[in-house]
Order: C-alpha cells, then sequence, then structure tokens
C-alpha cells in the first residue's frame, strides 16, 4: 500500500521543481562554509531535472543516498540547514512529502543566518507560499498534516519536531489560505 506522502509521479515531478526553488534560495549558505563541496548544488540539479522528467524515479530512490548531501560536516547551522534542504529537495522523486522538507529546512536556514532578523523564518515562507503554481499548492494540500501519517517524512521526527516541524505547520496552514500573498505564517 502506497503511502498518502508519496504523491503521484506527476505531482511529484511538479513538487520537485518548487523544492528545488526553495533549497537553490539558500545554497549560498553552505557554499560560504564549503565552496568546494558541489554536492548540494549537484543534488538540487537532480531535483530539477527530475521535475523535468528527464531522471527516472526508480534510479533516482537507487540513487538518493549516492553523493548525499554533507550536512553534519560543516559547523554553521545556517550551512547545515542548507544542505539539508538541498537533501529533501532530491528526495522527492522517492516521496513528495519531502518537498514540505526542503522548503521547512531552506527557511529555517534563513532564519539561522539571520538571527537579528525575527520576521527572517515567516517571510521565508510567504516567498515559498506565493511562488508556487496552483498545481503545486493542490499537491501540497492533499499531504496529511505533519505528524499525523507515520508512513513518511511528514510522521514522528524530524520534519513534526522542534523548529523544523513549526515550518511545516505553517506553510501546510499557508496551503490551506486563498491568497498567499496575504498568509501570516506562525502563530
Amino acid at each position: 500500500m502506497r503511502s498518502p506522502q508519496t504523491l503521484s509521479e506527476a505531482d511529484r515531478r511538479r513538487v520537485a521543481a518548487w523544492a528545488a526553488d526553495c533549497a537553490e534560495r539558500v545554497l549560498g549558505l553552505f557554499e560560504a562554509a564549503a565552496p568546494a563541496d558541489e554536492r548540494p548544488r549537484a543534488a538540487i540539479a537532480r531535483a530539477r531535472a527530475f521535475a523535468r522528467g528527464e531522471l527516472d524515479t526508480a534510479d533516482e530512490i537507487r540513487r538518493r543516498f549516492v553523493g548525499g548531501v554533507p550536512a553534519g560536516e560543516v559547523t554553521a547551522p545556517a550551512a547545515a540547514a542548507a544542505a539539508r534542504a538541498a537533501g529533501q529537495a532530491v528526495a522527492v522523486a522517492h516521496m513528495g512529502a519531502h518537498a514540505l522538507g526542503a522548503a521547512a529546512y531552506a527557511a529555517n536556514a534563513v532564519g539561522l543566518a539571520a538571527p537579528d532578523r525575527p520576521d527572517a523564518v515567516d517571510e521565508e515562507v510567504r516567498w515559498q507560499l506565493t511562488h508556487m503554481t496552483a498545481e503545486v499548492r493542490a499537491a501540497l494540500r492533499s499531504l496529511p498534516p505533519v505528524g499525523e501519517s507515520r508512513s513518511g517524512p511528514l510522521g514522528p521526527g524530524l520534519l513534526s519536531s522542534g523548529r523544523i516541524g513549526m515550518i511545516v505547520r505553517d506553510l501546510q496552514a499557508g496551503l490551506t489560505r486563498s491568497d498567499p500573498r496575504t498568509a501570516e505564517p506562525g502563530p
């Protein structure tokens, strides 16, 4: 039985491009900390190629851990979050719910990079919500709420707890608003 977090292949291809956009916005944070490491950039490129239909789902699932994103290899928290955003974006080929993980880690990276700007995360979430197509919005709205489905990344674990969980909840709440430009993330 397929997890409700998987999404159809067509929807995974749609949300992969948006997830790559989210991750790419913070890629510079990683590259500033590890300028010679091209793995996050390559992961984002693979997510985009998957979105264009140039990569096969089964092949991407097999490659998922090859050339993994080096979040644990950098010491700057914003750089590590940016690496995780890239890793989540490329994982959309396997399961669509990873798109919300890419966006949440990207927003977290922005917040970590700008601790003096308390609205930085909310601004990034707002950007993410306004830079998705109606098709991406519909696909992401079909996902179960974070923490309610155990069979995937939105189940109990990293995407449902702490700051990342709060950001995913904000994203999911923003998906239900009719006009994302007026979406107010956070409490």
